[in-house]
């Protein structure tokens, strides 16, 4: 991250006050040792603001408005958010943006810090015909039609910790007596509906 920002001698540091602060990568205090970071490599930090949440652009431009001065004394803006806040940070700000975190998937809340990869919106749900469980997010190697060769005692080849999605969704049509349905094949995912960039809440 510290090399993205190489050029830069002034940054704004920008958090989000829902997932990444629960997340502990983005809240406040994650925003502060970040400065910290910053000024021990020699950049000056003009200001900071924990976005209500990033992702939502019309916040962004009052609380970025709120703060102008520092932003616009900065030659980029660090974002503690997840990759949707951060592009709604370089939309909202008009500046450059560099991302500090990560971003994995949309998380399942397990408990307060602990989540789930369970969906990758794919945009081609396939739930009612895996028993609420999705393969391709739950999958290391997205399989669509069965389990690939490796389970052992019905956990992942690939993380011995976890199940395997593919035993769990057999289990619970076995219980159902409805293992038959497995016999349909699924076809491959048509990601040609990701070009469709903007969607309405209805």
């Amino acid at each position: 991250m510290l090399e993205s920002l190489s050029t830069a001698k002034v940054v704004f540091i920008a958090g989000c006050s829902e997932c990444a602060a629960v997340c502990r990568t983005g809240g406040e205090p994650e925003v502060l040792a970040m400065k910290d970071v910053l000024e021990a490599a020699g950049k000056i930090v003009s200001g900071f603001v924990v976005l209500e949440p990033a992702c939502h652009f019309q916040k962004d431009r009052r609380l970025l408005k709120e703060n102008r001065r520092d932003v616009e004394r900065a030659d980029v803006i660090l974002s503690l958010s997840c990759g949707n806040g951060t592009q709604t940070i370089s939309r909202a700000s008009g500046k450059r943006v560099v991302g500090g975190n990560e971003t994995l998937f949309l998380g399942e809340v397990r408990r307060t810090g602990h989540f789930s990869k369970n969906c990758i919106l794919c945009g081609q749900c396939m739930l009612e015909e895996t028993d609420g469980l999705c393969p391709v997010a739950r999958c290391p190697k997205h399989m669509l039609n069965g389990p690939c060769g490796g389970p052992r005692d019905g956990k992942c080849e690939v993380d011995r910790e976890e199940d395997c999605v593919w035993c769990l969704v057999y289990e619970k049509k076995r219980e159902k007596g409805e293992t038959d349905s497995l016999k349909k094949a699924v076809p491959a995912k048509d990601w040609s509906g990701e070009g469709k960039r903007s969607l309405s809440a209805r």
